[in-house]
């Protein structure tokens, strides 16, 4: 087992109010998905389809890195709110890398966004993609506040999704990380940056070594902690 923390998660505090949003992540993807079949009924069905059967997809691939390293974060026992009684009861905190919540709410915003503009909805719906792309941000920012997951977490999902999902380029990586913390009023300017500078750096890191498989870095990664 690997303990995957970063010293610059000390500098995100524990706001386990939080929990609200984190708990969101399945309730997000849904919500996307609805608002398409609600909108464009036949024209959205196929692809509501395949989107929602890819997050299977994303489960099977994160077990690939799973099966083989469990991997940790250090997270406080806090036990005040019912949906952290769940957490600690139902979540051994054995799968941090890569992080699932992060994948699946990458998946969720860069999908709608691509499925909007196949049916050359997306000028017309500028402000719903913004929106998911936002909520997409809150849910990554939470699982940091809410201390399930290090920042080296975030990188790895970030490159899982970049190695097999052509909706998450490199270009749309850093810019979703760029955008981390950016308005945060309890991370100063300066450590949030250079959260985020950590984040993109090992996200480079990851896409830079070459493997026939895409969980090889990850591996290599888990073995060195």
């Amino acid at each position: 087992m690997s303990q995957v923390d970063h010293p610059l998660d000390e500098k995100i505090p524990f706001r386990p109010e939080k929990v609200e949003i984190y708990a969101e992540f399945l309730h997000f993807f849904v919500r996307a998905l609805a608002f398409l079949h609600r909108r464009f009924g036949d024209r959205a069905r196929g692809e509501v389809k395949s989107t929602l059967e890819s997050i299977g997809v994303l489960y099977e691939k994160a077990a690939e890195v799973y099966i083989r390293n469990f991997s940790t974060t250090r997270r406080p026992r806090y036990l005040r709110r019912f949906k952290f009684l769940v957490i600690h009861a139902f979540d051994p905190h054995l799968m941090c890398i890569p992080s699932l919540h992060v994948m699946v709410v990458i998946r969720a915003y860069t999908c709608f966004r691509d499925i909007l503009s196949m049916l050359g909805e997306k000028d017309g719906c500028a402000a719903q993609i913004e929106e998911l792309r936002r909520g997409a941000l809150a849910i990554t920012e939470a699982v940091l506040y809410i201390k399930q997951h290090s920042i080296n977490c975030i990188s790895a999902a970030m490159y899982a999704m970049s190695r097999f999902d052509h909706n998450f380029p490199l270009e749309e990586a850093e810019a979703f990380a760029q955008d981390l913390f950016i308005n945060a009023d309890d991370i100063s300017r300066e450590d949030a940056e250079t959260i985020r500078k950590h984040i993109i750096g090992l996200y480079r890191r990851f896409l830079d070594q070459e493997s026939k498989t895409w969980e090889t870095p990850l591996l290599d990664f888990l073995m060195k902690k």
